[in-house]
């Protein structure tokens, strides 16, 4: 083993060391015993002594003597806690609320730490670009700390840097991490949830909060998305002064959100905040497909004349165009209260077992979730509620919900109630309702139909092409006597040439009915999503006349046959 290899043990195990001891301190010398944890370290039933305190402390809830444990043992601990808290796909909802009161805040490093942390970013270039830097910070955050400065070229900005050896702290605790969850998943496998799928979402989402590239990135992503929109702004990113460690930002001239007072604007203005930004977080779900994951009060400002700013676009999620596709399904199907498409929809969003379509209780549990939107038209359903409510299901069967659906859900949650929070007459719905009919022509309306038969037309085209090959590697084959088929027949002997002829005809049939159907059904939803002159309800009316005239002649026909 190298030496670089021999210390990160060492430190390994100190730190686990102290996992042990702050667990135990909390009441938790059970879980520690049980799981065997105390075995993997030398002096690990020294670390469990203190009996009477942990009794005192075991009789507290235990959500809060976990949320307990994640303050004490710092930074990444309380940064989990956090993920978590917007999580409760990953851990029991009770605890991802107690999580919510996960304090974050740090002691503030010394100026001369920042110092050296930008001239080890920045080299001789910063003297260049800056012309002062406030020493006081802004805040202090487990990963970071934020501090004003003015460029050389008088705009005023935001430096966010990242606590000096976080990298190698984060690297560490991971490393812990993944082993107190190997051990609990081992020994407690009816838990309700994965400790190993945690530490992996965790980790994939840590890894973008400490790579502030990544973070300057998304913020010029979704400034783009708002060029031209002169309401909605993002700040600013200085890239000749940014680094993985280091972010500079446009300084924002507003108040926020969260400090604002009754006093501070009238009625009609803070109802116009409201309506900004909650548009502009639907719009970011639900035509661009790429979202600000949390704009709580804190992350948005008030900017003069109304119009509002995001900051810390350093969580975001993403939902691709299959997904939200998949999402207008699931809204179709609970509006119609299609139990089958619901079903269909839910195991192909989560990915999971096809024979959950065949459990009774499900069924029964998905129907009750759809009798709850009863009534509800595509204008009038509460999507929000819709989502939470199909969480909730995906809850109850352990059903691991989507990353993407999971922040879908809470950027549009979390705006929903800023909006409340700040003027409780407002109406979200309404904002939503023109985003979710965007949506429902993108998936169901004529052009939609026309796009998706192309592409069907573009396969058979595809797969005609590709016949002949597929025939030649046959041929090639069988003269190489590589290829041997087994046939056994049972009862063909009665089969004649008039069998052949009517089972021909009646698959001919059946092929005919079934294309004016669903073409007649696909016009007739398109005509009604689209509100437009109904010209295509006529038309699907008619062919489904049609369809109907051929299954009479059918039937006629094969009764006449069997006289």
């Amino acid at each position: 083993m190298s030496l670089s290899g021999f210390n990160k043990v060492i430190r390994g195990t100190k730190r686990l060391a102290q996992v042990v001891r702050v667990l135990a301190k909390h009441g938790f010398r059970k879980l520690i015993v049980d799981s065997g944890l105390h075995r993997e370290l030398p002096v690990g039933k020294e670390l469990l002594q203190g009996e009477v305190e942990q009794e005192i402390a075991s009789s507290q809830p235990t959500e809060r003597r976990v949320r307990l444990v994640l303050e004490e043992l710092g930074p990444t601990f309380i940064k989990l806690g956090q993920v978590l808290s917007t999580r409760p796909d990953l851990v029991p909802p009770r605890l991802a609320e107690e999580f919510k009161h996960l304090q974050g805040d740090c002691p503030k490093l010394e100026f001369a730490l920042i110092g050296e942390r930008l001239d080890e970013e920045l080299g001789p270039k910063r003297d260049e670009l800056f012309a002062s830097i406030e020493e006081q910070p802004l805040a202090a955050g487990s990963m970071a700390q934020t501090h004003r400065a003015l460029l050389r070229t008088g705009e005023r900005v935001i430096l966010k840097v990242l606590r000096p050896g976080i990298h190698d702290i984060l690297a560490a605790d991971m490393d812990v991490l993944s082993e107190i969850a190997r051990f609990t998943e081992s020994h407690f496998r009816d838990m309700g949830y994965s400790p190993t799928q945690v530490v992996r979402e965790f980790t994939r989402e840590l890894h973008r909060e400490v790579d502030l590239v990544h973070e300057g990135k998304s913020t010029d992503r979704l400034a783009e998305y708002f060029r031209d929109d002169p309401d909605v702004h993002f700040p600013k990113v200085h890239w000749e002064a940014t680094t993985k460690n280091l972010l500079t930002l446009e300084e924002i001239d507003g108040t926020l959100l969260s400090r604002l007072t009754p006093e501070t604007l009238t009625r009609q203005e803070r109802r116009r905040c409201v309506e900004i930004g909650t548009d502009a977080v639907f719009k970011q779900c639900l035509q661009f497909g790429f979202f600000h994951a949390d704009p709580h009060p804190g992350n948005i400002f008030v900017l003069p004349g109304g119009r509002i700013a995001f900051i810390d676009c350093g969580m975001t999620g993403r939902i691709e165009k299959k997904t939200m596709y998949q999402l207008a399904d699931l809204v179709a199907g609970v509006v119609t209260g299609n139990l089958e498409g619901v079903i269909r929809t839910t195991i192909a969003l989560a990915d999971t077992d096809p024979s959950l379509h065949e459990s009774r209780p499900f069924r029964e549990d998905t129907w009750e979730f759809i009798s709850r939107f009863d009534g509800a038209t595509f204008e009038t359903l509460d999507m929000p509620g819709l989502l939470n409510d199909f969480f909730g299901l995906l809850r109850e069967y352990r059903i691991q919900c989507p990353s993407d659906i999971v922040f879908l859900i809470k950027a549009m949650t979390t705006i929903q109630g800023v909006g409340r929070q700040v003027d409780p007459s407002f109406d979200a719905m309404s904002h939503l309702r023109p985003h979710v009919e965007r949506l429902m022509k993108q998936r169901y309306g004529f052009a939609a139909q026309r796009e998706r038969l192309q592409r069907s037309i573009l396969g058979y085209v595809e797969l005609l092409e590709e016949i002949p090959n597929d025939i030649r590697a046959l041929v090639a084959r069988l003269r190489r006597r590589e290829f041997s088929i087994s046939v056994e027949h049972k009862g063909l002997e009665r089969l004649n040439d008039d069998t052949i002829e009517r089972a021909a005809r009646n698959v001919a049939f059946a092929l005919v009915i079934s294309g004016l159907t669903i073409g007649s059904s696909i016009l007739i939803l398109a005509d009604e999503l689209a509100n437009a002159s109904r010209l295509l309800t006529r038309i699907g009316f008619t062919g489904l006349i049609g369809a109907g005239v051929l299954i009479a002649v059918f039937l006629a026909s094969n009764l006449r046959r069997s006289l």
